[in-house]
């Protein structure tokens, strides 16, 4: 069974409230998930400044290590959590690159 980590979106419309789930990626966005892992809420409540994400990290990295893939969003939200390592981006990794070599030259 192919395990994802991805959003589920609950709560009235201009009030939603998205978990984050593990669930058989075969099912529908908010099918019953194997585990809820985490609770966002993007509303700012009265008197908060930032939006916070109450999680479970051992359980995140556990399915992350028997296997689960997470979406985009997912992968994006973990690595400003520092729950995943950020990957370089394009530019960051062609700058970081050792120049190509040139070929050497035949001896005739």
């Amino acid at each position: 069974m192919a395990v994802r980590l991805r959003m589920a979106v609950h709560g009235v419309r201009n009030n939603r409230i998205f978990h984050l789930v593990a669930v058989n990626q075969r099912q529908r966005r908010n099918a019953k998930p194997i585990e809820l892992l985490a609770v966002y809420n993007p509303r700012l409540t009265p008197g908060e400044s930032t939006k916070t994400i109450e999680w479970s990290v051992q359980r995140i990295q556990y399915w992350l290590s028997v296997g689960a893939t997470p979406t985009t969003t997912v992968t994006k939200l973990l690595e400003m959590g520092g729950i995943l390592p950020s990957k370089p981006s394009a530019s960051e990794a062609a700058s970081k690159a050792p120049p190509p070599r040139a070929a050497p030259k035949p001896s005739a």
